[in-house]
């Protein structure tokens, strides 16, 4: 079941800014190492898991794959291609961009209760999912991430406002 979300605000993020935080969550992350290996959320999570892999120098990575939301809808979580690790997630570490609701952790930590989880950005409604994050962003935010923007020209203030 879908619901449609208006969001207020914009966060535009830059390739330098997300590298520059993901490396701020490794730092974070070394102190709890070792791990025993990274589960990268797809798709969001696979930039910054690169990041913190080569941080940690952590050779082992896999991907959980879901889908829950668009910006213009959120639905229920349809978990598309599940981690191959075969225990609890015991030493694992869990990485993904962005924590919302906090949905798509719970649908992932029902098969890897004891992984630890880690985001770069974490909005309210959800930051009580994950173990570590950087940045809080207010709930009505939307991020954009720079693999979802390109480089065309902006309209400036007088285009915007003329109707």
């Amino acid at each position: 079941m879908s619901n449609t979300n208006t969001y207020e605000k914009s966060f535009p993020v830059s390739w330098e800014e997300i590298h520059r935080n993901s490396k701020a969550l490794a730092w974070r992350l070394s102190e709890l190492k070792p791990y025993k290996g990274i589960i990268a959320v797809t798709r969001g999570g696979l930039v910054p898991a690169a990041i913190v892999a080569r941080e940690l120098d952590i050779r082992l990575i896999d991907t959980f794959c879901v889908l829950s939301y668009s910006q213009k809808t959120k639905g229920d979580v349809k978990v598309l291609k599940e981690s191959s690790i075969a225990n609890s997630g015991e030493g694992w570490l869990i990485v993904d961009d962005l924590v919302d609701t906090g949905e798509t952790i719970k649908a992932i930590r029902s098969s890897l209760p004891n992984a630890h989880y880690a985001t770069v950005y974490a909005k309210p409604s959800g930051r009580e999912q994950v173990d570590t994050f950087i940045t809080e962003v207010s709930q009505d935010t939307w991020i954009y991430f720079p693999w979802d923007m390109e480089m065309k020209p902006a309209p400036t203030i007088s285009e915007r406002t003329q109707k």
